[in-house]
């Protein structure tokens, strides 16, 4: 590997390194050749790196670093740049400007899985590491200007001064003097992915007897067709799927739907589910099927199905089908079908699984793609409850051998009814609800929430089968909430990464506690105020969905800061609060700032506000 060295003082740092097997080092500073071996030590230092074939450069700036190497010999496995400062008594804003500079040098030099290690003293960098920590405008920022450049904070490790044979630092105020160095921090930074690129993609899938094509909701464009329950996939809401899956087929016999051919399509609207928060579908021109044509095709009535409502009786009847199409919101749908069609024999649990679709606030927590698994088991009438107790008992029992294998803590799950739910429902159950009656809430709970989140929800069907011997029971869990809280996954967002390194921290799907590959990522606070229009209430989902539109998801927190109202004219004001903060990639100001600005004109035209 190819180790390169920037703002050498006397080439201590260099020498301890050099010799290594399979390392070839590139050791240089800023000053002069007859100014550096002028410092304490350094002539000595650099005759020991040349002795052991080590490269030796002098006068290179860190700014400028692809003037410095020929083309062939640009490509770096780890920078090192250890104390940089711009010399005499530079303040922080001038050390920023430095390292900034120094960053977007370093990606036309470094290699694709390259590192860059930063070490800087204690309190300068302003992560949470530094002991004690400097106020944010004091410190040097060094994460935020690194993402300015397109890199992310990897790790963060104590530069141990002592430990490296020969060092000594130098260079105090540019001179030849040494200064403090206990509690200093190694920055490791590496690349990010690079931005997202948000173009139209259309999307087929079948709808009655017809495949059609339609314009995928921008904010799903990296969510759609992903794969993550496909055979090969190793990701964790996949492996928890089939863990989950193995566990029920123990207890009864199980037939499971391909999740391929459940259509990602529903027509008309689903009955007590709110407007605001279906994904709405316009079909590319000249797909939208005839009536007559939809008609035939109701052998698969599951596009159709209006949750709990007997569309095979709207056709008989002659009731138009409402031209109106969306993403399904759940699975449940598919189910009801399957039931009406009796294509399931009693006591055979039937499992439904792939992604669901439904519009929401933005929290860490609430997701605008899941994957849900779907259970469904026809019983005989009165054995509901035990057959309820049976299937949260193996829930349970996977769930508990699944996070002890990760964490060695045994979770808390717990079976609520839904009429006395205590604990204030997330978006997963508030959607839920209104998809219909629910009985029991399934809660998991881990530290630092002992208390628990819905993950799943169960009901039961009395007259679904319109018959006198049994009864339906479901139960819907969403693997996403159970992938985030078995593997501590914090933000949600981070099940959707492009960026490899997640996926490899899990191998052939093992279960593990999840590391993060960005630590400590920037935040920028932007406020906005409006003026509603008159008379009009405000869709604060439509607001949160714009905001993920327009940011690709790097929008992490939206808080109501004021609701003012305007003596005699009644006109309404709202300001919110809204953070930009990516989990995954590099985030600079710059970018946010164009975000932001983005996001108010798109608030003007698509919600007709009145900006203030």
């Amino acid at each position: 590997r190819r180790v390169l060295l920037l703002g050498e003082g006397n080439f201590s740092f260099s020498a301890a390194l050099c010799g290594a097997q399979g390392t070839h080092v590139v050791a240089t500073c800023y000053e002069s050749e007859e100014e550096a071996a002028g410092r304490g030590g350094a002539a000595r230092s650099i005759r020991r790196l040349r002795d052991s074939g080590a490269e030796v450069v002098f006068s290179v700036d860190c700014t400028k670093l692809k003037e410095h190497f020929l083309l062939g010999k640009r490509e770096f496995d780890r920078i090192y740049f250890n104390f940089p400062h711009c010399g005499r008594k530079a303040g922080v804003v001038k050390n920023r400007q430095l390292l900034a500079r120094f960053f977007h040098s370093c990606t036309e030099v470094l290699a694709q899985e390259g590192e860059i290690h930063v070490a800087l003293c204690n309190g300068q960098g302003g992560t949470p590491l530094d002991e004690p920590r400097r106020e944010w405008h004091n410190s040097w920022q060094i994460v935020a200007v690194a993402a300015g450049a397109g890199f992310i904070l990897s790790a963060v490790h104590p530069f141990q001064a002592e430990t490296i044979r020969g060092y000594k630092c130098t260079g105090y105020r540019s001179q030849d003097k040494s200064f403090c160095v206990e509690g200093a921090l190694n920055h490791i930074f590496t690349r990010s992915t690079a931005p997202l690129c948000f173009t139209p993609e259309s999307c087929k899938t079948q709808l009655g007897s017809q495949t059609v094509s339609f314009q995928v909701p921008q904010v799903l464009v990296d969510k759609i067709n992903r794969g993550f329950l496909e055979v090969n996939s190793s990701h964790p809401v996949r492996t928890i799927k089939e863990k989950l899956i193995a566990g029920l087929s123990q207890a009864l016999p199980l037939q499971e739907r391909e999740s391929s051919c459940l259509p990602l399509l529903h027509q008309g609207h689903p009955d007590g589910v709110c407007h605001s928060n279906i994904f709405w579908i316009t079909l590319s021109p000249g797909q939208a099927p005839s009536t007559e044509k939809m008609s035939q095709g109701l052998a698969n009535a599951v596009l159709f199905s209006h949750f709990g409502q007997d569309t095979d009786k709207n056709v008989q009847e002659g009731c138009p089908i409402p031209q109106q199409f969306y993403l399904r919101p759940s699975l449940l749908p598919h189910a009801q079908a399957i039931i009406k069609k009796r294509a399931f024999s009693p006591g055979t649990l039937q499992v439904l699984s792939g992604p669901v679709f439904r519009k929401c606030r933005i929290t860490p927590r609430s997701m605008p793609v899941f994957h849900e698994l779907l259970v469904v088991l026809a019983v005989s009438r009165g054995t509901e409850n035990s057959c309820i107790q049976m299937l949260v008992d193996n829930i349970k029992t996977t769930l508990n051998s699944l996070h002890q294998g990760v964490s060695g803590i045994k979770p808390s799950i717990s079976l609520q009814e839904a009429t006395s739910f205590g604990t204030e429902l997330n978006d997963f159950a508030v959607f839920e609800r209104q998809l219909g009656e629910i009985q029991h809430f399934l809660c998991v709970g881990t530290d630092p929430d002992p208390s628990g989140s819905c993950v799943g929800v169960i009901r039961t069907a009395p007259d679904e089968l319109k018959s006198p011997e049994l009864v339906v029971v479901s139960a819907s869990l969403n693997l996403d909430l159970l992938a985030m809280l078995l593997c501590g996954i914090s933000d949600w967002r981070m099940l959707w990464t492009m960026d490899r390194r997640f996926l490899r921290q899990f191998p052939e799907g093992e279960l593990r506690l999840f590391k993060s590959f960005s630590l400590y990522p920037p935040s920028y606070v932007h406020d906005v105020s409006f003026w509603l229009p008159d008379g009009e209430e405000f869709d604060e989902v439509a607001f949160h969905t714009l905001a993920r539109k327009v940011s690709g998801e790097m929008v992490v927190s939206i808080q109501l800061r004021d609701n003012f109202q305007q003596p005699g004219t009644g006109r309404r004001s709202l300001c919110y609060r809204v953070t930009f903060q990516s989990c995954d990639r590099a985030l600079g100001c710059r970018e946010a700032a164009e975000m932001q600005l983005h996001f108010r004109e798109e608030m003007q035209q698509h919600l007709g506000v009145t900006l203030r």
